[in-house]
């Protein structure tokens, strides 16, 4: 006799064009949307069958963590006081101050587990970490981050950055170990601010883009410089990823620089890298000028976002919420229209997976049943009200509800 499949008929959810649906998943994939009530619930013999009853709350995708640093959050942990640079902000001096503070922290495993399940409970299924790979912390960042990621590899898909932290030419060995990250695993490879940090931008970039080509990885790099410096970057970042074919596999992460230019060199930038494929990523930082998320996403410029840093030595905010992170790229973008705060989940949901290159994403027939359930009329009153009581699923099951693992 065959086994039996499951099968899990939804009824009564709400999509996000206000349409109420029956939802059948089986085998992990939605294989069927019908109109509500319009989903025979009873199938074949061979059909192992339940029906769940959303009572027409709202259906949305999994949230897509764009940036995050499992390794270096101190989330769970003993509350850290977060301490100032001595002169503004210096990438130098923040690193120093996260050595010393990750010394004293709870085990690095334990840290990134609390992480996880936080950004799970709040209803993100999909992730890009970056993970410190550099001649300070060498690889042993990296072995324990892998394993996490394999611990959760049923609860959720993580992507990992080799991120050297400390520079490439400026903190030696750093190359050979990013080569070796992507033997052992790592997704990507990830650079930072190849102009102020290493002062050579087209040294840094020849380590990043040649270790991308040779193991067919992406790339993915922090960029804090501003004004014209910035630009210069993220031009020579898209004429490489042009030049190399690598369109829709690389992304510049923070682009400072993108949100203190003016308006006729921002429309050159975004033509610039929508030609290129180039995507940015941005948290709106509260501090800082950002990539104008509206102009660039009118430019054709994928924008996705992360929470970057929680609670660890660049700041004690974050969440782990990315409708709270959409929340906050409204705020600051100014979005008031529902047109904008869609365009502001847009940035969380769809936009995060084609900057990620997740395929058989969202709620349609074929793709992988990875949703969240939020007591909301429609997307734009989620964004403003960022809703608790939700319950997330993956791959039809639930795995988390009102924030908590179950």
């Amino acid at each position: 006799m065959a086994p039996l499949t499951e099968q899990t008929i939804f009824i009564n959810a709400k999509l996000a064009d206000g349409s109420r649906v029956d939802l059948t998943v089986a085998d992990g994939r939605f294989c069927a949307i019908a109109p509500a009530g319009k989903t025979a619930s009873v199938g074949p013999a061979s059909i192992d069958l339940a029906i769940v009853d959303l009572g027409g709350q709202l259906v949305v995708p999994a949230f897509v963590e764009g940036h995050i640093h499992l390794d270096t959050s101190f989330y769970g942990d003993a509350w850290r006081p977060h301490i100032p640079c001595s002169k503004g902000f210096d990438v130098r001096e923040r690193v120093a101050f996260q050595a010393r503070n990750l010394a004293a922290a709870a085990p690095m495993g334990e840290r990134a587990k609390n992480q996880l399940e936080l950004c799970i409970g709040n209803g993100s299924l999909a992730m890009r970490s970056h993970v410190m790979v550099d001649g300070s912390v060498g690889l042993k960042h990296l072995q324990t981050i892998l394993a996490a990621r394999e611990e959760y590899r049923d609860l959720i898909d993580i992507q990992l950055v080799a991120f050297p932290q400390s520079g490439i030419l400026s903190s030696p060995g750093t190359a050979e170990l990013l080569d070796e990250a992507l033997k052992l695993g790592c997704d990507l490879i990830g650079g930072l601010d190849p102009a102020s940090f290493d002062r050579d931008v087209k040294g840094h970039l020849d380590v990043v883009f040649g270790l991308a080509q040779k193991h067919g990885a992406g790339v993915d790099i922090h960029l804090h410089d501003g004004g014209t410096l910035g630009l210069f970057q993220v031009e020579e970042i898209a004429a490489r990823t042009k030049a190399l074919g690598m369109q829709g596999h690389v992304a510049v992460s923070h682009a400072y620089g993108l949100g203190d230019i003016p308006a006729d060199a921002l429309l050159k930038a975004g033509e610039m890298l929508a030609g290129a494929g180039v995507a940015i990523m941005t948290n709106a930082p509260g501090n800082h000028a950002f990539p104008p998320v509206a102009a660039l996403r009118q430019a054709g410029v994928t924008v996705f976002s992360g929470s970057d840093n929680i609670r660890d030595s660049w700041w004690p905010y974050g969440d782990g919420d990315m409708l709270s992170r959409a929340n906050l790229v409204g705020y600051r973008s100014g979005f008031y229209e529902d047109h904008e705060l869609a365009a502001a989940f847009d940035v969380v949901t769809h936009a995060g997976a084609r900057a990620l290159g997740l395929e058989s994403y969202g709620i349609a027939v074929g793709a992988s049943a990875d949703f969240v359930t939020i007591t909301a009329e429609h997307v734009p009153e989620a964004v403003v009200a960022v809703p608790k009581g939700r319950t997330v699923y993956r791959r039809g099951r639930a795995v988390a509800k009102d924030g908590k693992m179950v």
